[in-house]
């Protein structure tokens, strides 16, 4: 019986990840280091990121920046509804539009 290889790298991405999010306030090199490793594992194996984690990373240097520790996050305040996600590592600012229902 021989085993998926994406689906047990999807799972060992998704433990890194939790166990990112559970150091960054008492070990945040650790938790850069784990999010790195979950971000390598994810390119050698080809497995894409879900959305909610692929949001956790800074689009300019790559850091892990999970809301509320290493990124700001605030809401646009132009017609276009957008969340405004800004790095605290490189200070890279980047927006997600919000679609409104019609």
């Amino acid at each position: 019986m021989k085993h998926d290889p994406k689906a047990i790298a999807l799972d060992r991405i998704r433990i890194l990840l939790k166990e990112a999010q559970s150091n960054i306030l008492q070990n945040p090199d650790l938790a850069q280091r784990q999010a790195g490793i979950a971000k390598r594992i994810s390119t050698k194996y080809k497995v894409r990121l879900p959305y909610e984690t692929r949001m956790q990373f800074c689009k300019k240097c790559k850091s892990f920046i999970p809301p509320g520790t290493n990124a700001r996050i605030r809401m646009g305040r132009s017609a276009l509804k957008s969340i405004r996600i800004t790095c605290r590592f490189c200070n890279h600012t980047y927006r997600k539009v919000i679609i409104q229902p019609k």
